[in-house]
């Protein structure tokens, strides 16, 4: 990975701002908003049932309630972890309604990544090829699917890191000092950023219907993951003393969430633009996958010039 200049730095973050304008990211960020809230009873229970089977559904549960009470409140981690409840399959209903159920919450739950991976070609200026609609409908739902699993396997990384440092913290402050425990609060920071950059560059990689290379991925996902981490304490703060959802009563959670989801698409996005410019850039191989095609007015040719004597 090539060492880059404040003026190469510049230049980058110039040009993604200029394409993400250009996209309308405010638009895209909406779409997914909406679908994002007919997904979360089926993305819970399979990211809940996934990691449970390693550390316990309710342990699972306690963490994904933590995560959220401190991005957007804990009203709303309760509001949601309740859709969880009521969207489960167990009881006593005959099977042939348990299996339509959890057909239409993997459905629910894998549309959010189908429209997340639409959004995305858009930005990088393609588009699904018709001649293989079919075969390309079965993939997208099963990398869907595999996206959603990975979430859960990041998801359990986070919650044994966690608790490795919650236990190691208390020794360190009782034997070494402040000082020390001070060290494995940046090492905790460190480690969330390795894991948010860790699923960004997995969803570069699967989601859109592009041939990238991985260096240019995980310059761009950490990119997003800085930006992403730094903007959650913001938000959070703007969250915690402006109240936005004050006068929205009851409907007040759903905004809360529909303001969050779309921050989160908007980071997202800007990082995808980023990922495109620094690989044209560099002269990294960018192209359209076997079942895509550049979108009409678009070619292969890099929009920004390769830099020159590259290492």
């Amino acid at each position: 990975m090539k060492l880059l200049k404040f003026k190469e730095i510049k230049n980058l973050l110039v040009e993604t701002a200029k394409r993400w304008m250009a996209a309308d990211p405010f638009r895209e960020s909406a779409v997914i908003s909406y679908y994002t809230i007919f997904a979360i009873p089926g993305l819970m229970i399979i990211i809940i049932w996934a990691a449970g089977l390693f550390f316990g559904e309710e342990a699972v549960r306690g963490e994904i309630s933590n995560q959220i009470s401190e991005m957007i409140g804990s009203g709303t981690a309760e509001s949601v972890e309740q859709i969880s409840k009521e969207a489960s399959v167990e009881g006593d209903s005959h099977w042939f309604m348990k299996i339509i159920g959890i057909l239409a919450l993997v459905f629910g739950a894998t549309t959010l990544f189908f429209q997340l991976q639409k959004s995305l070609n858009y930005l990088w200026d393609v588009e699904a090829d018709p001649d293989n609609n079919f075969t390309k409908l079965l993939l997208d739902r099963a990398s869907s699917l595999g996206l959603i699993l990975v979430i859960a396997f990041l998801l359990l990384i986070s919650l044994v890191i966690s608790s490795i440092i919650t236990v190691a913290s208390g020794f360190i402050s009782e034997y070494f000092g402040d000082e020390v425990a001070v060290l494995v609060k940046v090492l905790d920071f460190v480690l969330s950023i390795a894991i948010i950059s860790l699923l960004f560059g997995v969803m570069y990689k699967v989601l859109p219907d592009v041939e990238i290379q991985w260096k240019s991925v995980w310059v761009g996902a950490i990119v997003t993951a800085v930006l992403f981490t730094l903007g959650k304490e913001l938000l959070g703060l703007y969250f915690r003393f402006a109240d936005p959802t004050s006068s929205f009563g009851a409907a007040g959670t759903i905004i809360l969430l529909i303001l969050w989801v779309n921050y989160s698409c908007l980071i997202l996005f800007f990082g995808a633009e980023f990922t495109q410019v620094y690989a044209k850039k560099f002269g990294h191989p960018l192209q359209p996958s076997s079942h895509a095609k550049w979108r009409a007015g678009f070619s292969d040719k890099p929009k920004i010039a390769p830099a020159k004597n590259q290492s």
